[in-house]
């Protein structure tokens, strides 16, 4: 199968991509030098190419996020916004020349329109000059007491400037700009070329829980440039980690994904890091669990061996489906009788779903926890390895639990298509806190 969600990235990796001709040898390419524009910030997947060969610029989509970033006006709401420009680039080489030569001078001429980002030969007024933007720069740091007593880099955060909300709000939003970096190892960042306007800066941090949001607007000028100095964030935590499964970094790339059916797959992703992008991956898990669902024992399984990437319906024929349920034993040395634990739940996507969590009693009723239906993003059905980020602090009271032996029950009640079900990101319980 060869289907254009084969050929979807992340919005910050689609600064140039095309198609090669190898007879006469000539490329067709779409050249992107800014994501400013775009919507969801810079994780947001879209799509690059339709099969045919067809070359798309997508300035805004709900690919992969659904209604939740529509753009939406009620009540005669104003709104301008200036999509691009981009570059339609073309170049060829003679017959004696290696086709794959296009591709490189493709990417040296993205770079040199990222360079000259912001365009000065747009006339409008909406489109603003370089010295009619401003920056922001900083160092973001990490407090948790459970992993260090000092504060810790914010090593490869994402940090990025957008419309005001709420925490993480900037991943909805599709109707202002943003502008994003990536800070190097010691958490320091800087933003440049960003439009006159109120802002608020937000972050995440690849291997940390949860979103960073800073605590006051930021108002940036023509000609200013911001020094926000150290900021710290403080992670989701009520207590010491006693077990983890995954790595919280908004996806579920590190958990096992299975082979595609033969007849299926597309030898583009053959030995590639991205292999979650062959179809029909969702039906290989009744292959690999016939008759039981899936089963995680802390200490003796491993996520990317033991772990479906993706928690699905059961397909028992007749274009009938069933919820399944997931099993994660662990065990409990000791119990402190008058604590909370906490189980951080982050899930990497979810499509129509209502997870339900209940811990050593499979038909509690209601559930312990409950989602409540969440989801459009439709990332297992358009091969995605995640979508919109939720993350969930479940209250644990130890009278839940058990001395020795506990089994956490998570159930996807929902089963009416193969494509309903989340994509967990990481899963984490907590002791009680320590004084």
């Amino acid at each position: 199968v060869d289907d254009k969600y084969q050929y979807s990235s992340e919005d910050k990796d689609i600064r140039v991509h095309g198609w090669i001709s190898s007879d006469p040898p000539v490329g067709f390419w779409m050249i992107t030098p800014s994501d400013e524009f775009r919507s969801g910030g810079p994780n947001k997947q879209d799509l690059t190419s339709h099969v045919g060969p067809v070359v798309l610029s997508m300035f805004t989509s709900t690919h992969y996020a659904g209604k939740e970033i529509n753009t939406e006006f009620r009540n005669g709401e104003p709104w301008k916004k200036v999509f691009g420009p981009a570059l339609v680039y073309l170049n060829s080489v003679s017959s004696e020349e290696k086709p794959l030569n296009l591709w490189e001078d493709a990417k040296r001429q993205m770079m040199v329109e990222v360079r000259k980002w912001p365009y000065n030969f747009p006339e409008s007024v909406d489109f603003p000059k370089r010295n009619q933007r401003g920056g922001v720069f900083g160092q973001l740091r990490v407090h948790d007491r459970y992993i260090s007593n000092r504060l810790m880099w914010a090593d490869s955060a994402y940090v990025g400037l957008a419309a005001p909300g709420g925490v993480g709000s900037w991943e909805r939003d599709s109707k202002g700009y943003q502008f994003w970096t990536k800070a190097n190892k010691r958490g320091y960042f800087s933003i440049k070329n960003v439009r006159q306007g109120d802002y608020n800066l937000y972050a995440w941090i690849p291997g940390i829980v949860g979103d960073y949001k800073y605590s006051a607007n930021i108002t940036v000028r023509a000609g200013s440039n911001i020094n926000l100095g150290v900021l710290v964030y403080e992670p989701p935590r009520k207590g010491p980690t006693l077990w983890e499964i995954g790595i919280p970094d908004r996806s579920a790339a590190e958990f096992f994904v299975p082979d595609p059916y033969p007849t299926l797959a597309n030898q583009l992703y053959t030995n590639h890091p991205e292999k979650f992008r062959q179809y029909g991956l969702w039906e290989r898990y009744v292959d690999l669990y016939r008759n039981d669902d899936l089963e995680y024992t802390v200490g003796d399984s491993y996520h990317a061996k033991d772990w479906f990437f993706a928690h699905v319906t059961r397909d028992v024929g007749n274009r009938t489906y069933k919820p399944t349920t997931w099993r994660i034993i662990f065990e409990l040395k000791h119990l402190n009788n008058n604590g909370h634990y906490t189980l951080q739940l982050a899930l990497a996507s979810a499509t129509d779903s209502d997870l339900h969590v209940r811990f050593n009693n499979p038909n509690a009723d209601p559930p312990h926890f409950a989602t409540g239906t969440i989801g459009k993003d439709n990332a297992i059905a358009r091969h995605g390895i995640h979508g919109l980020y939720r993350l969930y602090s479940i209250d644990v009271p130890s009278v839940l639990l058990n001395r020795g032996r506990n089994t956490i029950y998570l159930t996807q009640s929902r089963s009416r298509s193969p494509f309903q079900g989340v994509l967990y990101d990481y899963i984490r319980l907590e002791g009680p806190p320590k004084t």
